[in-house]
C-alpha cells in the first residue's frame, strides 16, 4: 500500500524488462504479483510528473497484467471501455518511457488512440462503446482470433452496452466481456462461496459437463429446459449474473480483481470457451494508494506535482482571490434558482461532480436526477417533464450532448418544450484532448427550430444568460467553457436580458470583431492594436440583425470569432445573414478549424489554431492587406 506519490523513479527492475506483452507472457506465474506492485508504483510516479487519471488505472493493474499474459494481444483483440483505466496497459505495450509525456502536447493520449500503438484497438473516449466494437471485430475476425472488451458498472448503466450484449448473445460468437465492478452497484463484496462458485463456473470440467448435459437432454422433451432453469435458480442465489445468462451469456463471477492467481486460472479457462462468456470481476477503484481508496471520486484524476523548493517561504495570499469555474457557477445559479422556483428539476447523466451540481443535490435531493450514463435518456426525460409544467434543466458536456442528438431534435425541438441545457466544457479541453472536446454543439443545434441558444463571454454573464435561457418559455441552451473565466464580479441579482440582443464593449473603426462566448478577452486585445470595435454577441441564435446591419454599413471587415467548428457555427450564421439581405462585405471567420485538435495544454492549442490575441490580429491584418491589394489590383486593372 502506497500512501504518498513518489517524486523520484522508483526501482523497478521486473517492469522494465518488459517492452511488449511478449516478454510479459515469458514471466512466470508466481512473478506477477511483484510485477503489479512495481507497475502500480511505477504508474503513481507518472502520473505525479505528468498529472493525469489514475484511479481507474489503479483498479486495474492486476487484469491488465493478466488479460496480457493469457491472450496473444495484439493479435487477441483487447478493447477497453472509458479510456482513464489503460494507463498500465500502456506502460505495458512499449510506451513506458513515454508515459511522462502523457496529456501533453506531441505526446501520448490519455485514452486509447489507434494511431498511437497496435496495441489500442479501438479509440475510446465516452464509455459503453467495447462490446459493440468487439462484436464487430470479432465478426469481422477469423475464428482462432479471441476478442475481449473490459467495461466497467458504470459505463453497464447506458442503453448501448445492453443493445450490444443483446446482439452478441443473437450472433453466438466467441467473445469475452469483462465487467470491472469497482462501485459495488452490481453484488456484494467477494465472499468465500461466490469465489468458489465462480471458479467451479469457469472451470473445464465444469463447461464440458455443461455442453454434454446440453447435447443429451436437448434430445428429452423439456428435460433441457427444466434443468436450464435449475441451474439458473442456483446461480441466482449466489452470484448475480442471472441477468446475463437471461441475454444469452455465460456468466462468471464475481472474482476478486486483484488475486492474480484466480484472475489467470479463470482467464485460462475462458480463453477456450465457444461463445459469448462474461466474466464479472470485483476491484477497488484507486487500489495500492490509500488516499484513492478512501476517496476514490476526487482522487479520480491528478494534478501535476510543483516540484518541492530548496527553501520554504511563506507567502501571504491576503488580497488574492480564487476564480470560480464556470461549473461551480452554474451550480450557485441552479440552487438559488431552485430557491424561487419550485418547478426547477436538475438532470445530469453520470456528471454530478463535473458539472457543480453536488450541493444542488444535497439541498434539493427530490428534484435532481442522476440517469446515469444514459444521455438519450436525460433528454427525453427532461421533454416528459417539460410536457406536465415542469422546468428541466440538463446539465450536460458538450462532447456527451452529441449521444442524445436525436432526442434534443424529436423529443425537444419538434415539440417546441421548455427544456433548458446547460451545456458545460464547451471549446477545447486540453488535455483531455478531441474525445472531450466541445467542438461542433453550436453547429449541431444552430440549424434547430425554436431552439434559442446563448455563449456567455464570462462569468456574470454565464450567472445572467443562465437565468434568461430558463426564463425563455422554450427549448434553450447555454454553453460556457471548462476551467475559470477572466475574473469579472458576478452580480447576486438575476436578470433576464433581451434574447437576440448583443453589447457593445469597443468603439473603433474599419473593422468590427463579433465575439461568440469566451474568447472575448483575446478579442479585446487585438481590437487595441487595431483600432478595431469590439461587439460581445451573447446570444448565437437569434442574432442581433440590427446590430449586424449596422456595423456592415460602418466598417470595411466583419470578423466572427468562436470556439466552435467554423463549419456551420456561429460565423457561418452571421454568413448567411449576410447573403440573405445582400449586403457585400467581407467577413472573416475565425474559430476552429476542420480538422481533429489533439490534446495539449489549452492556451497552446488556441495559440496554434490562430485564436489567441496576437494570431487574432495576424488574421485580421493579413485580410485587410488582402483586401487593399484587391483593391490596387481593381484600379489598375480599370485604368
Amino acid at each position: 500500500m502506497f500512501d504518498e506519490i513518489p517524486r523520484t523513479r522508483p526501482h523497478t527492475p521486473l517492469l522494465d524488462g518488459i517492452d511488449s506483452p511478449a516478454q510479459l507472457r515469458a514471466l512466470e506465474e508466481r512473478q506477477l504479483p511483484e510485477l503489479a506492485n512495481q507497475l502500480r508504483e511505477y504508474l503513481l510516479y507518472c502520473v505525479g510528473q505528468t498529472g493525469g487519471h489514475f484511479g481507474a488505472g489503479l483498479g486495474v493493474v492486476e487484469l491488465t497484467i493478466a488479460l496480457h499474459y493469457i491472450y496473444n494481444t495484439p493479435d487477441d483483440r483487447l478493447v477497453w471501455d472509458v479510456g482513464h483505466q489503460t494507463y498500465p496497459h500502456k506502460i505495458l505495450t512499449g510506451r513506458r518511457e513515454e508515459m511522462l509525456t502523457i496529456r501533453q502536447q506531441g505526446g501520448l493520449s490519455g485514452f486509447p488512440k489507434r494511431s498511437e500503438s497496435p496495441y489500442d484497438t479501438f479509440g475510446v473516449g465516452h464509455s459503453s462503446t467495447s462490446i459493440s466494437a468487439a462484436l464487430g471485430m470479432a465478426l469481422g475476425s477469423p475464428d482462432e482470433r479471441k476478442v475481449v472488451a473490459v467495461i466497467g458498472d458504470g459505463a453497464m448503466t447506458a442503453g448501448m452496452a445492453f443493445e450490444a450484449l443483446n446482439h452478441a448473445a443473437h450472433t453466438g460468437k466467441d467473445m469475452l466481456v469483462v465487467l470491472n465492478d469497482n462501485r459495488m452497484s452490481i453484488s456484494k463484496n467477494v465472499g468465500g462461496l461466490a469465489t468458489y462458485f465462480a471458479k467451479i463456473l469457469a472451470s473445464k470440467t465444469y463447461l464440458s459437463m455443461r455442453e454434454g448435459s446440453r447435447r443429451i437432454l436437448s434430445k428429452i422433451p423439456k428435460a433441457w429446459q427444466l434443468a436450464r432453469r435449475t441451474e439458473e435458480h442456483v446461480k441466482g442465489m449466489i452470484t448475480p449474473g442471472t441477468l446475463f445468462e437471461e441475454l444469452g451469456f455465460n456468466y462468471v463471477g464475481p472474482v476478486d480483481g486483484h488475486n492474480l492467481h484466480d484472475l489467470v486460472h479463470t482467464l485460462r479457462n475462458l480463453r477456450g470457451q465457444r461463445g459469448p462468456q462474461l466474466l464479472h470481476i470485483v476491484t477497488t477503484k484507486g487500489k495500492g494508494f490509500g488516499p484513492a481508496e478512501e476517496d476514490p471520486v476526487g482522487y479520480h484524476a491528478l494534478n501535476k506535482l510543483e516540484p518541492e523548493p530548496k527553501v520554504q517561504v511563506a507567502i501571504s495570499n491576503s488580497g488574492k482571490r480564487k476564480l470560480p469555474k464556470y461549473q461551480d457557477i452554474f451550480g450557485q445559479w441552479l440552487c438559488d434558482t431552485a430557491e424561487q422556483d419550485e418547478r426547477l428539476i436538475g438532470i445530469t447523466p453520470a456528471m454530478c461532480e463535473g458539472s457543480g451540481m453536488v450541493e444542488f443535490a444535497e439541498r434539493f435531493p427530490e428534484r435532481f436526477h442522476d440517469v446515469a450514463i444514459a444521455e438519450q435518456h436525460a433528454v427525453t426525460l427532461a421533454a416528459g417533464l417539460a410536457c406536465e409544467g415542469q422546468k428541466p434543466v440538463v446539465a450536460i458536456y458538450s462532447t456527451f450532448l452529441q449521444r442524445g442528438y436525436d432526442q434534443m431534435v424529436h423529443d425537444v425541438a419538434i415539440q417546441d418544450l421548455d427544456v433548458t441545457f446547460a451545456i458545460d466544457r464547451a471549446g477545447l479541453v486540453g488535455e483531455d484532448g478531441p474525445t472531450h472536446a466541445g467542438s461542433f454543439d453550436l453547429t449541431f443545434m444552430r440549424c434547430l427550430p425554436n431552439m434559442v441558444i446563448a455563449a456567455p463571454s464570462d462569468e456574470n454573464e454565464c450567472r445572467q444568460l443562465l437565468y434568461t435561457a430558463y426564463q425563455h418559455e422554450g427549448p434553450a441552451a447555454v454553453r460556457y467553457p471548462r476551467g475559470t473565466g477572466p475574473g469579472v464580479e458576478i452580480k447576486k441579482e438575476m436578470t433576464a436580458l433581451p434574447i437576440g440582443r448583443a453589447r457593445m464593449v469597443r468603439e473603433g473603426s474599419q473593422v468590427a470583431i463579433l465575439n461568440f462566448g469566451t474568447l472575448l478577452e483575446p478579442a479585446k486585445a487585438a481590437a487595441e492594436k487595431l483600432g478595431a470595435t469590439v461587439v460581445d454577441m451573447r446570444w448565437v441564435k437569434p442574432l442581433d440583425e440590427a446590430l449586424i446591419d449596422q456595423l456592415a454599413t460602418s466598417h470595411q471587415l466583419l470578423v466572427t470569432l468562436e470556439e466552435n467548428t467554423i463549419a456551420g457555427g456561429a460565423g457561418s450564421a452571421v454568413m448567411e445573414y449576410l447573403n440573405t439581405t445582400g449586403t457585400l462585405i467581407p467577413l472573416l471567420q475565425l474559430g476552429l478549424p476542420d480538422k481533429i485538435i489533439e490534446h495539449g495544454k489549452h492556451h497552446d492549442l488556441l495559440a496554434g489554431i490562430g485564436l489567441d490575441a496576437a494570431s487574432i490580429e495576424e488574421s485580421i491584418r493579413r485580410r485587410l492587406q488582402q483586401l487593399s491589394d484587391k483593391h490596387f489590383r481593381g484600379q489598375a486593372a480599370a485604368l
